[in-house]
Order: C-alpha cells, then sequence, then structure tokens
C-alpha cells in the first residue's frame, strides 16, 4: 500500500471517501503478498492492485458497494476448475481481500498514519477483519503512542503489543484473540500491516556499476547511500535524484552506521585497501546481503586477506562474491540487473534457475514476508 498512499491522502485530506482493498491473507501461489491494496477514489479512479489483474474488477465493484453502504466487506478469490467463468486467480492460489471504506468521519487514523509513512516513521496499523469486534475498525501503533480503538480495553492492549513486536520485525500478517484479546482464543481476527522505514542499500565504490545498482536498488524500495573516499568520484551528479552519496573511508562510514537485518551491503570497489577492511566489518554485523564485485582471482586474494584479519569460516560464508547472479551481464545496467536478482532470491529463497526448469508454486514464498519492503 505505501506506493499508493499519496493518493489516498488526497482523497483523504480532500474528506472524500473512498474504497481500500487490502490483501490480508494468502495462501500457494498468489501474485500479491499481504498489505497489497487497490483503492476506488472519486469518479471511479483505480489506483493500486491486489492480483495483477485477476480479480481486480470485482474487487472494483465491490470497493463501489462498500462506500455505499459505509460497512466493510471480507472476501476469497480462489479459483473453481468446476466454474470456469468464476472470478479468481490463474495461478490456482487464494487471496483473502478486506474492502473498507474510508474517510476522515469513518477512520480517524489513516491521515496520521499516512503522514507517518510519508515520513518514514515506523507506525503499524491494526484492522479488524472478522469476529465480534467492529470489522474495519483501525487502531495506529508507532513506538510511542497509539491511536484509535478496536472495541475493547484488552483487545487494544493485546493487539498494541503485538503490533510493535511486528512492527520491530518489518511483519505483516493476521493475529487472532480473543473478544477482550485473550492470547490463546481466536474469535476476533486483526490484520497488522507494518510500515517499517525503507531496508537500507549501502553500495561502496562510486564507479559506473554503483550508479546501475543504485539505480535498481531505489527502484527496488531501499534507501540508498554511495559510499567513496574519493571526492572526485563520490559526486551527487554522477547518481541518480534521491541517492545519498558520501565522502569517506567504507570501513569507517560502516563503523558508524547502523545495519540491520534487512540491510543490503554491495562491495563494487575491488580494491583491497578498501574492501578488506570494509569486508571485515561487513561481516560482523547485522545485513541481509553481503555482495562483493571481482574476478575469481580477486576473490581468491580477497579471501586470503580477510583469513589473515582472522574472520571465521561461517562469517565468510556469507559473503556473496562474486556478486550476482550469471546473466552474462556486461554492461553495468545489466551487472546491476544480476546483482539485484541475487538479492531478491536471497531474500525469498529462491534457486535463480529458469521457471520453465522448476516447479511448484511460482509465487510461493509470497505468504512468508518478513518485511515491508514493497507494501
Amino acid at each position: 500500500m505505501r506506493e499508493i498512499l499519496p493518493v489516498l491522502n488526497g482523497w483523504y485530506a480532500a474528506g472524500v471517501p473512498f474504497g481500500l482493498a487490502t490483501v490480508v491473507a494468502v495462501s500457494r501461489s498468489a501474485p500479491r503478498g499481504p498489505g497489497a491494496a487497490m483503492a476506488v477514489g472519486p469518479d471511479d479512479e483505480v489506483v493500486g492492485s491486489v492480483s495483477g489483474g485477476c480479480v481486480e474488477g470485482a474487487v472494483f465493484e465491490l470497493a463501489q458497494e462498500v462506500v455505499a453502504s459505509g460497512r466493510p466487506r471480507l472476501e476469497s478469490f480462489g479459483y473453481s476448475d468446476e466454474d470456469a467463468f468464476a472470478v479468481g486467480l490463474t495461478c490456482g492460489g487464494e487471496i483473502t481481500v478486506l474492502v473498507r471504506p474510508v474517510a476522515p468521519a469513518l477512520d480517524p487514523v489513516f491521515g496520521a498514519v499516512a503522514a507517518s509513512v510519508a515520513a518514514g516513521e515506523p507506525v503499524t496499523l491494526a484492522t479488524v477483519t472478522d469476529g465480534p469486534a467492529p470489522r474495519g475498525a483501525t487502531r495506529a501503533v508507532w513506538p510511542d503512542r497509539v491511536s484509535g480503538s478496536l472495541g475493547t480495553e484488552g483487545l487494544d492492549v493485546a493487539v498494541t503489543a503485538d503490533a510493535r513486536g511486528e512492527l520491530a520485525l518489518g511483519a505483516t500478517g493476521l493475529r487472532h484473540y480473543g473478544p477482550r484479546g485473550q492470547r490463546r482464543e481466536d474469535a476476533v481476527t486483526v490484520f497488522l500491516h507494518s510500515f517499517a522505514p525503507p531496508p537500507r542499500m549501502l553500495v561502496f565504490g562510486a564507479i559506473d556499476y554503483a550508479a546501475a545498482v543504485a539505480r535498481i536498488g531505489a527502484f527496488l524500495g531501499y534507501r540508498v547511500t554511495v559510499c567513496d573516499a574519493r571526492p572526485v568520484f563520490a559526486t551527487p551528479r554522477r547518481f541518480p535524484e534521491g541517492v545519498e552519496v558520501v565522502v569517506d573511508w567504507p570501513h569507517r562510514y560502516l563503523r558508524g552506521t547502523d545495519t540491520d537485518g534487512r540491510t543490503v551491503i554491495c562491495v563494487l570497489t575491488h580494491d583491497p585497501r578498501f574492501d578488506v577492511p570494509l569486508l571485515e566489518e561487513a561481516l560482523r554485523r547485522p545485513a541481509a546481503y553481503i555482495g562483493a564485485m571481482g574476478s575469481r582471482r580477486t576473490h581468491d586474494d580477497r579471501r586470503r586477506r580477510l583469513v589473515e584479519a582472522g574472520l571465521t569460516e561461517r562469517e565468510l560464508g556469507r559473503l556473496r562474491s562474486p556478486v550476482g547472479l550469471d546473466l552474462g551481464a556486461r554492461t553495468p545496467e545489466e551487472v546491476a540487473v544480476s546483482v539485484a536478482a541475487e538479492i531478491v532470491a536471497q531474500r525469498w529463497g529462491g534457486s535463480g534457475a529458469p521457471l520453465t526448469a522448476t516447479a511448484g508454486a511460482i509465487h510461493g514464498h509470497m505468504h512468508t514476508n518478513p518485511s515491508n519492503q514493497g507494501v
């Protein structure tokens, strides 16, 4: 939903009711994960998507209905072999979609959530999807405050605690409670939609390849920083708009920078003066992906130097070097695609093999989304 929030916030600020459809659960192969959203606003304008086109027509009609009635709807869409004309997913999966009307009078916390997401402030939006609590009721949970209620004090307390835990992980999904927040009951279902700040991509080495990697990193939703010790190369005009450019020794900059389990580190310097002390620092801190550019000879020399620096086999096992998947890439842009493909494959557990050579669900990992990068 993150990508359509600017439009939704405009409608909300104008006091115009709109229908918001959010994927709250998926099973088997599904094209979009929990948190994917589509909205129908004034003059039947549509933004976003919940399925990549399979069920958007039916969701459009549902959104119109909930705006007219003021009552949320929870609907599931799958695939029926018995009814070839049924609305469903051609991929064979199933999605559950909550469609609810949104306006200042109906959802007083939505504007604050949208403002926090725009400012990069972490927030979780909790929404009742089913049960005796009011369907569509929302509660916004920040690390230091809350707004809105789900109907009972006990449910609010339990959901707030869980929402903060999910926010720390950047996780999105359904949780179940009793009517008063009891942990071991499942009468009430609540969708926790976490909007953690975008994960970071740290690119070291201000070369042409870095510009291409920075561009595709921004496209994938990362907050990108490029760092190089050479001021003649580390200039903002050589990189896409919105990319932070830092002049500093790479290992020194990384040592003073926070990283977490979603951070991507790309070492493109392929100069032992820079990349050995940098990788020594990187491989001993939290990160989702650490890749280093260079030939196999460069990799062998780099690995020898890192062993001499005291790194363990376990630490060295985290290093993706040479960086990227084997796509036959030649140009900086092609290499950037190769690097991005490896990052995505590692994030979701993909094999990197052609889909024609694999079997099973294409989107089999969507339901395990550990972060909100694209939602």
